[in-house]
C-alpha cells in the first residue's frame, strides 16, 4: 500500500518549487519551475502572477509524478510558503489586477516619510525597521500613483496569500506574512488598524488572519486541481513566509542561529516572547508556531547579485563557485553586492554596489572570487546586527545557495563560526508539507517540531588565517559602504574601518 503523502509548495522570488514528503517528514521528491523578476525601472521588481502559477503546476506534476513512482500516493493535503513583504493587489474573486512588487521594490521609499511620522507607540507596535518593499508602503505608493487599480482592488495578498486564493477560492492572511507587513501590531499579533488608517489606507484590504498551523484554511478547488492532477477538495493549510516555513522545515529551536541564502539571505533566531530590536534594522516577526517568534537580518542581495555577477561575466554558476577555492590576495578588489539597496543594518534602499580598488592584476577568478566575499561581508553585516557579541557555538546552513563546498568554506572564514548543515536543502517546502499534514490531522504539531528536526553535519569550520585574513578585508567593505551611502551635500562620509579606497 503506498505511504500518505503531502504536498510543500513554496513560492520563491524566482522560481517554485514542490517539495512531496511522506507523514514522517523525509522528502520523497522535489521539483521546481523558474520565473522572471522584471524590473522596468531603476528600483522596481515585479512579477506576473500568472507565471508563478504556470511554475507552480508544471514543478507540482512533476514532483507528484516522481513521489508516486518512488511508491508515495497522491497528496492528501497541501502546505503553503512564499518570498515575503511585496504586494498583490487582488479582484474579489482573487484575480490579480497587476503584477505583483516584490519584496526587493524600492520605488515606495517615499510612503516611509509617512511612517516616521506615526509617533513612538505606533513604531513600536510595528517593532520593524522601515523598509520599502514592505506590503504597507507598496500599497500606499500604488494608491498615490495608480489610484484607478487601488479603488478596483478588493485585497491586498502576500504572493502565498494569492497562491492560496488561486487553489481554495478563499481568501485569508496568516501571522507570519501579516507580521512582516508594516500593517501589522506585531506584540499584539493582529492589523493594526490605527496605522492603516493614519497612513490613510483602506482596512477593507486586509484579509481576516487565520493561524499558520491549525484547521484547513480552504480545500482545492476543482478547477486548480484538474490544473495540477490532484484530487479535488484535499485540505490546503495557511502556510507561512518562506523563512518561517524554513525554519520549521529544518527543525531550529531556541538558542539556535539558522543562515539561509538563496535570491537574499536571512540570519534567524527563534524566541520565545517578541522582542523588537528595529533601531539595529533587525526585523521580528511571527514564527509558522502556534505561538512563537523570531528575528531576522535581512540580506537583500545574495544570489540576487551573484546571479547579476555571474552573467555580465558570462560565468557558469560552477565557474563562480570554483573561485572560491583560489587563494585571495590581500590587495584584491572589493566586491559591495547592494545592487539594490540592503536591509540589515543599514535600512537603506538608495545604497548601491561597486568593485573597488580594481587594477592591473585584477583577473576574471579574483573578480569572481570577491564577489562571494562580497556577499559573505554583506552576510555578516547582518549577523553582526542580529547577535552583537552574543555569537552561538555554531551556525545552522540552509538554502540552495550554499551547497558549494568551497563557498561554504569561504562563509566560514568569513563569519568567523562553525556551519552546520541542514540536511533538508528545501527546507521552506519541507515546512510547507509539515503545516499541510498537519491541517490534515495527519500530525500533531508536536510531532512537527519535535522527533521531525533533521540533524545537521558539519559543513565547514573557520581557518584561523584565513578568518584573520578576511577581518582585515571586511573592515575596508565597511568602510567602502559608508562612502557610498549617500548623504546630505557636505556631509563627511562615516568611518567603518582603515582604508582610504576609491570606488571603481
Amino acid at each position: 500500500m503506498n505511504a500518505v503523502s503531502t504536498l510543500g509548495l513554496d513560492l520563491g522570488t524566482s522560481s517554485a518549487k514542490a517539495v512531496v514528503t511522506d507523514t514522517g517528514g523525509s522528502v520523497l521528491a522535489q521539483a521546481s519551475a523558474g520565473y522572471a523578476v522584471s524590473s522596468a525601472m531603476a528600483g522596481y521588481a515585479e512579477s506576473d502572477p500568472a507565471d508563478w502559477w504556470s511554475a507552480v503546476t508544471a514543478c507540482a506534476r512533476e514532483a507528484v509524478a516522481a513521489a508516486g513512482r518512488a511508491g508515495g500516493a497522491p497528496p492528501a493535503a497541501i502546505g503553503l510558503s512564499g518570498q515575503m513583504h511585496g504586494l498583490v493587489l487582488a479582484s474579489a474573486d482573487g484575480e490579480a489586477l497587476r503584477p505583483a512588487l516584490l519584496w526587493a521594490d524600492s520605488r515606495a521609499t517615499g510612503a516611509l516619510a509617512a511612517y516616521r511620522g506615526l509617533g513612538p507607540a505606533a513604531l513600536a507596535r510595528l517593532a520593524n525597521p522601515l523598509t520599502p518593499g514592505m506590503t504597507g508602503p507598496l500599497l500606499m505608493w500604488v494608491a498615490e500613483h495608480e489610484p484607478e487599480t487601488y479603488q478596483d482592488a478588493s485585497w491586498a495578498l502576500a504572493p502565498k496569500d494569492w497562491l492560496r486564493a488561486r487553489l481554495t477560492g478563499e481568501i485569508h492572511a496568516e501571522p507570519s506574512d501579516a507580521s512582516a507587513s508594516l500593517l501589522y501590531d506585531v506584540p499584539g499579533d493582529r492589523w493594526d488598524l490605527e496605522v492603516v488608517a493614519a497612513l490613510g489606507l483602506d482596512a477593507g484590504l486586509l484579509a481576516p488572519v487565520l493561524p499558520s498551523a491549525g484547521a484547513p484554511a480552504g480545500h482545492l478547488a476543482a478547477r486548480a486541481a484538474a490544473e495540477l492532477g490532484l484530487p479535488a477538495g484535499i485540505p490546503v493549510a495557511a502556510g507561512a513566509g518562506d523563512t518561517a516555513a524554513a525554519t520549521l522545515g529544518s527543525g531550529i529551536g531556541l538558542g539556535e542561529v539558522q543562515l539561509t541564502v538563496g535570491t537574499g539571505a536571512q540570519v534567524i533566531r527563534p524566541l520565545a516572547a517578541p522582542a523588537s530590536r528595529a533601531e539595529a534594522g533587525v526585523h521580528l516577526y511571527r514564527s509558522a508556531t502556534p505561538d512563537g517568534w523570531y528575528q531576522m537580518g535581512a540580506t537583500l542581495s545574495a544570489g540576487l547579485s551573484l546571479n547579476w555577477v555571474r552573467e555580465v561575466m558570462n560565468a557558469s554558476w560552477g565557474e563562480l563557485y570554483a573561485s572560491a577555492g583560489h587563494r585571495g590576495r590581500i590587495d584584491d578588489p572589493i566586491f559591495v553586492p547592494h545592487l539594490s539597496g540592503e536591509r540589515t543594518p543599514y535600512c537603506d534602499p538608495a545604497l548601491r554596489g561597486s568593485w573597488t580598488a580594481l587594477s592591473l592584476a585584477s583577473d576574471r577568478t579574483s573578480l569572481l572570487r570577491c564577489a562571494l566575499e562580497g556577499v559573505a561581508f554583506a552576510i555578516r553585516d547582518a549577523l553582526d546586527a542580529l547577535l552583537g557579541a552574543d555569537r552561538p557555538p555554531r551556525l545552522r546552513l540552509a538554502g540552495g545557495g550554499t551547497l558549494a563546498a568551497s563557498w561554504r568554506q569561504l562563509l566560514a572564514d568569513v563569519l568567523g563560526l562553525p556551519l552546520c548543515a541542514v540536511d533538508v536543502p528545501a527546507a521552506s517546502g519541507r515546512g510547507a508539507a509539515l503545516l499541510g499534514a498537519h491541517a490534515a490531522g495527519l500530525l500533531s504539531f508536536d510531532d512537527i517540531t519535535g522527533p521531525l528536526a533533521p540533524p545537521a553535519g558539519l559543513a565547514a569550520e573557520p581557518d584561523p588565517a584565513m578568518a584573520a585574513f578576511h577581518a582585515d578585508r571586511y573592515a575596508r567593505f565597511r568602510h567602502i559602504v559608508s562612502v557610498l551611502q549617500p548623504r546630505e551635500e557636505g556631509a563627511q562620509p562615516r568611518e567603518e574601518g582603515p582604508g582610504n579606497e576609491g570606488t571603481a
